[in-house]
């Protein structure tokens, strides 16, 4: 029999993961332009569906079966095959089914490719990006997934990862600065958001989904669990204050994108090392990552690259510094693994390493791969549709009727 508090447990969280593939949406969707509203949005929610089909297909197969030691793994869980549905994940005393981790796993999939999105908004042709969230997917997100988390080469190495700054934050981060050189920048950069209140709205639900995305990745309900729920919320809001600080103090006004903004860099920050390090831990890494993506963030303006939506400075670069926090925090008063400051300068470097290597694989992988699409069919849109907006041009809607308004 299941054990009822630890399935509806995995289920909440599934469904909060799920929740932040619309907050996303709706995050980007208020940082784009006013005439590229949908176009974002669009690209954000059409990986529920084809990132789905894609997963129950091939993708949970190749990222959870086969491949021990391995990058990848094989097809023998193809289309969920001999995956009884009452089946025990972990084994026969397992908690719950196997499926909840198999849709657990594939809102991680889902949000994963959507996140690079923000980086090239009103830039790329909608055909070129369906391409893109296919491919990207088979052979940047699965690998990664299985090396880490699916019993492949890093996990035997000791890298660990609790909810994705190497496998989700560092490889879409780095993709989407590829993504920025490759399409090169737009022709007006100097867009404004065309909703604050719509960025607000994304910001709550990606930090209440957030709690999913980290203290579910327990797979369990334990202290650890609630350590990673608690550390998430610390690290989002030292880094909110310490964006709205730093912020405030150079420009002379709080500014509230930049307080959300901040929030976010702290989620993404934390993720790797939410169920590893201690509470105060997750406050010095919630202050690095407010301060690191935020010099990120200008040091991409200072060398004018068009990241539209700063995925590269928030999401890559916390992802980088969350995963680096883990080597140095990581704490045997919590969990298993020791640290750099409890004297594991073993796994500190094999933390770093992992990371440098995903994210300079994400990085060429994408731009090479953006090339060759780009001879199946135009990556970059017409400059004509790019002035007119990706919503009339490409889906020939209009987000707002500005008839009412």
């Amino acid at each position: 029999m299941f054990d009822t508090g630890s399935t509806t447990f995995m289920i909440i969280c599934t469904s909060l993961v799920m929740l932040m593939t619309p907050g996303l949406a709706f995050f980007y969707g208020g940082l784009a332009g006013k005439r590229n509203i949908l176009g974002i949005m669009m690209q954000t929610f059409v990986s529920l569906g084809i990132t789905t089909i894609m997963w129950i297909t091939i993708g949970y197969s190749l990222c959870f079966s086969g491949g021990e030691g391995g990058i990848i793994g094989n097809f023998d869980l193809a289309f969920l095959s001999n995956i009884p549905f009452d089946q025990a994940f972990g084994g026969p005393d397992g908690k719950y089914p196997t499926f909840i981790f198999i849709a657990y796993q594939m809102m991680f999939a889902i949000i994963t490719p959507a996140l690079i999105t923000g980086a090239f908004v009103n830039r790329v042709t909608f055909k070129s990006y369906l391409i893109f969230l296919v491919v990207w997917q088979v052979f940047v997100y699965y690998p990664f997934v299985h090396m880490v988390w699916g019993g492949g080469i890093l996990a035997e190495w000791g890298v660990l990862d609790f909810a994705g700054g190497i496998v989700v934050h560092a490889t879409a981060g780095f993709a989407a600065l590829a993504s920025v050189f490759y399409v090169g920048k737009r022709r007006d950069t100097r867009s404004n958001p065309n909703s604050i209140p719509l960025v607000a709205i994304g910001t709550g639900l990606l930090w209440f989904g957030w709690y999913g995305f980290n203290a579910g990745s327990e797979l369990d309900v334990d202290a650890i669990t609630t350590l990673a729920f608690l550390n998430t919320d610390i690290a989002a809001s030292f880094a909110a204050i310490t964006w709205l600080i730093i912020e405030w103090t150079r420009e002379g006004k709080p500014k509230f994108v930049g307080l959300l903004t901040g929030a976010v860099a702290g989620l993404a920050t934390i993720t790797p090392a939410a169920g590893f390090v201690p509470v105060w831990a997750a406050m010095l890494i919630g202050i690095a990552a407010g301060a690191i993506c935020y010099i990120a963030v200008h040091f991409k303006n200072k060398w004018g690259w068009d990241d539209a939506l700063d995925v590269w400075g928030v999401h890559g670069m916390g992802g980088v510094t969350g995963t680096i926090a883990l080597g140095i925090f990581a704490s045997t008063t919590v969990n298993s693994q020791a640290g750099l400051i409890e004297g594991d300068v073993a796994f500190f470097m094999k933390e770093v390493v992992a990371v440098v290597i995903s994210a300079v694989y994400a990085f060429v992988f994408t731009y090479l791969m953006l090339a060759v699409i780009n001879f199946i069919t135009p990556v970059k849109v017409s400059e004509q549709d790019e002035e007119l907006g990706l919503d009339t041009s490409l889906h020939g809607e209009k987000a707002y009727d500005e008839g009412v308004l």
